[in-house]
């Protein structure tokens, strides 16, 4: 049965699961309802475009810092130089139900100069198109066993992110010889996966 996280709560993933190598992080999100009824047909309101939502994986490096560009994970780059990291491909709208990113990783393949990977979600272009977390509902990150399909890990992100444009969703991290997963659920503001990626510049 899959462990449900609280924001800021941590699992040893590995160690709770002896063998397991290959996982694939599952993002979802669900899209705003863009319909305006009658105000909307008579004052243009409801004609926003969707919210196009990006998955990304950063790897890093000891104290937490990127050590190179090509090891940030997204839709333009979807996959890491050493294959240990695969991303699915960019969902440009969110479905109603279910995952609309994946990411592969097997563990065994991650170079030992790498001891973290974020997970994160970021918004195209939402100061042009005037959008925010505020306006995604049903967020969450999941991990399954890639070898028999079983579900791991659940983390469902309730909170209110208004005007947060960026979110930093959680974290798998070595702890010597295992890797734990934590559920962050924290958002911010920035405007680009560029920007996110300067923190750990």
């Amino acid at each position: 049965m899959a462990i449900n996280l609280q924001r800021s709560q941590r699992v040893n993933l590995t160690q709770r699961n002896p063998g397991l190598s290959e996982i694939i992080v599952s993002l979802g999100w669900n899209p705003v309802l863009n319909n305006g009824g009658l105000f909307g047909a008579l004052f243009g309101i409801g004609d926003m475009p969707n919210i196009d939502c990006d998955a990304s994986v950063i790897m890093l490096g000891k104290n937490d810092r990127l050590l190179q560009n090509k090891d940030v994970i997204y839709f333009g780059n979807l996959s890491s130089h050493d294959g240990s990291v695969q991303h699915s491909g960019d969902s440009l709208t969110g479905s109603e139900e279910g995952e609309d990113e994946c990411i592969k990783i097997d563990l065994n393949k991650v170079p030992s100069t790498i001891q973290k990977l974020v997970f994160v979600v970021t918004i195209y272009e939402p100061i042009k198109r005037q959008q925010h977390f505020g306006m995604i509902k049903n967020a969450f990150i999941k991990i399954v066993n890639a070898t028999n399909q079983q579900e791991l890990l659940h983390f469902n992100i309730t909170e209110d992110f208004a005007e947060k444009t960026s979110l930093l969703v959680g974290e798998l991290y070595r702890d010597e010889t295992s890797w734990e997963f934590s559920a962050i659920g924290e958002g911010i503001r920035a405007a680009n996966l560029s920007e996110v990626v300067r923190i750990y510049g």
